[in-house]
């Protein structure tokens, strides 16, 4: 919107920075998901709240330890494969609580 009074305010839509929770506050689910991915079975942990970057990072460590690849991205880690109760134990040994669907 433009205004050509001086002491307009303009509104601009920025980013809410959201802090990362500890791990024992975060509530995790864990569920198996094969939709929109051609058949292929994936292990989706939803219910994170935090930044993107925390995200990646736990995503990250959690690809590294089931030995597959993923990816993290719009609040959702997605890990190949049926790695439902792998996860779930690394997850709740890592403080966090966790529910497998």
């Amino acid at each position: 919107m433009y205004s050509t009074d001086a002491e307009y305010d303009y509104d601009y839509d920025q980013e809410e920075y959201q802090e990362t929770l500890k791990p024992e506050k975060q509530k995790l689910r864990i569920q198996r998901d094969s939709k929109k991915r051609k058949g292929k079975t994936v292990s989706l942990i939803t219910g994170f709240v935090g930044t993107e970057d925390d995200l990646k990072a736990l995503g990250k460590v959690l690809k590294t330890k089931c030995g597959v690849g993923g990816s993290a991205k719009d609040g959702e880690i997605v890990i190949q494969g049926d790695m439902r109760e792998k996860l779930g134990a690394l997850l709740t040994k890592m403080g966090y609580k966790v529910k497998v669907i």
